[in-house]
């Protein structure tokens, strides 16, 4: 018996990282192009990828943990405020909002919005694809707590959802045409420090 018929074989074939971004990319494709999630299918994401199904289910379960991980892929956590001042460290974290250099996102948030609403699962997704800002803002609100430049009884909650809202809403639904998006989170930031600054 030859040294290569006694060599061990690795189990099943290794797993295509082409095929993976092929499929993520598939799905992610097909919702910018107006499939809702419902009519979304595993057939419809395969024929788009050029995979068979079973190429899908050795890696996913089902729809919903592919969909989980091609939004994580279309929304990564943003990147760590510069720390130059609370000012401008709370500037460009509320600048982040709503914007993504992926053009697919614009067409495809709006869509998620109403499935929050219906399914507990999309709407813990959504938690998880917006906590890292969140955190981030938090961070940096405590940190103008702690070096006297805001108030000590500020509500943090109140605070993130005052400072991302606006720009949010602005963003997708283009609430209020005549204000210009270049300055608008420095217009927010400063409106809301006005209310926190300490006394």
């Amino acid at each position: 018996m030859t040294e290569t018929m006694d060599a061990p074989r690795a189990p099943g074939r290794p797993r295509s990282i082409r095929a993976d971004e092929a499929i993520l990319e598939s799905a992610i494709d097909l919702l910018a192009e107006g499939s809702t999630i419902e009519a979304l299918s595993i057939e419809a994401i395969a024929t788009r990828a050029g995979v068979g199904k079973a190429t899908i289910y050795r890696r996913w379960p089902g729809k919903e943990a592919l969909l989980h991980d091609a939004l994580r892929r279309l929304k990564p956590p943003p990147p760590e405020p510069p720390g130059q001042s609370v000012r401008e460290d709370l500037i460009a974290l509320v600048g982040m909002s709503g914007h993504n250099p992926d053009p697919r996102v614009s067409k495809i948030m709006p869509c998620l919005m109403p499935m929050m609403n219906r399914s507990p699962e999309q709407y813990r997704l959504y938690q998880e694809l917006v906590e890292p800002r969140r955190r981030m803002l938090r961070e940096v609100l405590r940190r103008g707590v702690e070096l006297g430049e805001l108030r000590d009884d500020l509500d943090p909650e109140l605070t993130v959802a005052l400072l991302t809202a606006p720009l949010l809403m602005q963003r997708l639904l283009r609430a209020q045409p005549d204000l210009d998006e270049r300055d608008l989170p420095a217009r927010i930031v400063d409106a809301v420090i006005a209310g926190i600054a300490a006394r």
